[in-house]
């Protein structure tokens, strides 16, 4: 379990749960999944707290996809993994569609 001084940002999103990443998490995203997401943070915590869009992942339900624009056909998709009244980042990419799944925000 990681303390307090090791998360990197902590946000509340509009489904009413908080998702936390710790530094270590995020220099693992930045370096090996996502490296051009390397000094995004606050684009991604952007999107958690103030998407455009919420997805739920088709593979299980309580991972959701954040999404909010960057530019014309292009999206910052934040992804995290719910767990009761908090949750993870999983990653976070941008990609130039949005994916399949049920769209659960705005209804």
């Amino acid at each position: 379990m990681s303390n307090g001084r090791n998360i990197l940002f902590k946000v509340r999103t509009p489904l009413g749960f908080t998702v936390r990443v710790t530094r270590e998490y995020w220099a693992i995203i930045t370096t090996v999944k996502h490296p051009v997401m390397a000094g995004c943070e606050v684009e991604v915590q952007a999107v958690l707290e103030s998407p455009e869009e919420i997805r739920r992942s088709k593979s299980d339900g309580t991972v959701y996809l954040f999404y909010r624009s960057r530019r014309t056909r292009r999206w910052v998709c934040a992804v995290s993994k719910q767990e009761g009244q908090s949750g993870f980042l999983i990653t976070a990419y941008v990609t130039d569609a949005i994916k399949e799944g049920e769209r659960i925000w705005p209804k």
